[in-house]
């Protein structure tokens, strides 16, 4: 039941020691507005860098070749390998049940790229169907590569978002049209963007790409492969496959098998696992830096109410002596203190996450930066509010247990 004198009496005390319970709500806001705040920040950082992986499948590879550095069989150090479809084959049937995609890839020498008097120069790759699942672009216009521009080893190329803003007008279609690399002519067959932050999204977009098998033709080069990427089924780890599958490319190629100069390797499984182990730091320490400012706060709530329980003892004795019941005195301290916890607590809570709002408006995507869409989570600050205040409540209870146990003689002859 609402008791008015209760609450007059609770804004009366509140209104006498103004400064100690601002100093007392301040530590309660405080901690609140750090956990929702640094939450917020966390998640803003956790999106930027996680926004540089994109979508490529996180349990994938990337291996290419360089020198050998130690003599092996006969052969002297310094040896350039060169992969070919035979060891993509070897390798696709030596783990069959491991490996999902394999995408055998052929870069061409960077060169310009025009149509009429536009022109660019543009990265230009080999790529089949396969590459795309690995690591997806998102298709603004058209089609990827397919199967048939393999087979027929067809003039096509799929262009990044960048290349059609400056080889195409704006209103103008690019699906249909032809771009002109070395005096050929090319079909262009789709736009992608690139689904990756910053510059690495920026290269994506600058980039083009062929069937392989055309690009193989071009180089008559019909069975090399300039590097590969492949992706294993989703109960298959990354890191464990990777050394057995550069062993057996050591095996076909001679090459010392204690060689690590001779292929290069690129493990996403293992990047993605250092940036959540790193992120999970992260949390922790927010969780540690957020839970201490909390705990601070509700204790100066019970220590400030302990203080207030010692001024009013007199008063409290005097109630008592007129018959004030042991439930009314717990209830009268233990309102106040919920009261300024939940008030204090609340306004951290909406200043918080008012300030992560301006921030996401202001930030936004982050551009190029590490930093990008700051997110509340609202489900940590409800919790916490309701821990503050349960906390608040419980940390009262010691001081109004303390009153109510207050003898009223004693109480009266109190200095």
């Amino acid at each position: 039941m609402f008791d008015l004198d209760k609450w007059q009496e609770i804004f009366l005390t509140i209104r006498k020691h103004k400064l100690r319970t601002f100093l007392t709500a301040l530590g309660v806001f405080w901690g609140i507005f750090m956990l929702v705040l640094l939450r917020g920040a966390g998640k803003g950082l956790e999106n930027g860098v996680l926004g540089l992986f994109g979508n490529i499948a996180k349990n994938s590879m990337f291996v290419g070749t360089r020198k050998t550095s130690k003599p092996y069989k006969g052969f002297q150090p310094g040896r350039y390998l060169q992969m070919t479809m035979d060891d993509m084959d070897a390798i696709t049937n030596a783990f069959p049940d491991k490996i999902q995609y394999m995408a055998p890839r052929m870069w061409m020498p960077s060169g310009e790229m025009s149509r009429g008097n536009k022109k660019g120069a543009y990265g230009m790759g080999g790529e089949g169907p396969e590459y795309f699942k690995i690591d997806p672009m998102v298709l603004t216009e058209g089609r990827f590569i397919n199967h048939f521009d393999m087979r027929e080893k067809r003039k096509v190329v799929v262009i990044g978002k960048r290349v059609r803003e400056v080889l195409f007008d704006k209103d103008e279609k690019a699906v249909g049209g032809y771009v002109t690399f070395q005096g050929v002519d090319y079909r262009v067959i789709g736009v992608f963007r690139s689904d990756r932050r910053g510059e690495e999204g920026v290269e994506d977009e600058e980039n083009t790409y062929l069937p392989l098998t055309t690009v193989q033709k071009m180089r008559n080069r019909p069975n090399h492969v300039s590097m590969f990427s492949c992706s294993m089924y989703p109960d298959v780890s990354a890191a464990e496959l990777e050394p057995k599958i550069l062993s057996l490319l050591k095996e076909r190629h001679k090459v010392a098998p204690n060689d690590d100069q001779a292929f290069w390797s690129n493990n996403m499984e293992e990047e993605f696992g250092e940036v959540m182990g790193l992120f999970n730091g992260i949390a922790f320490i927010v969780w540690f830096v957020g839970i201490g400012s909390l705990m601070a706060g509700v204790i100066g709530v019970g220590n400030i109410m302990l203080i207030l329980v010692k001024e009013r003892t007199k008063e409290i004795g005097i109630r008592k002596a007129l018959g004030a019941t042991p439930s009314s005195i717990i209830s009268m301290i233990l309102l106040e203190s919920v009261f300024i916890t939940t008030i204090a607590g609340y306004l951290g809570l909406i200043v918080s996450t008012g300030l992560i709002i301006l921030m996401d408006q202001a930030i936004g995507d982050g551009g190029d930066g590490f930093y990008a869409n700051p997110e509340v989570d609202l489900n940590v600050g409800v919790t916490a509010l309701i821990i503050l205040v349960i906390s608040g409540a419980l940390t009262g209870l010691i001081p109004a247990l303390q009153a109510a146990n207050i003898n009223p003689v004693e109480a009266l002859k109190d200095e």
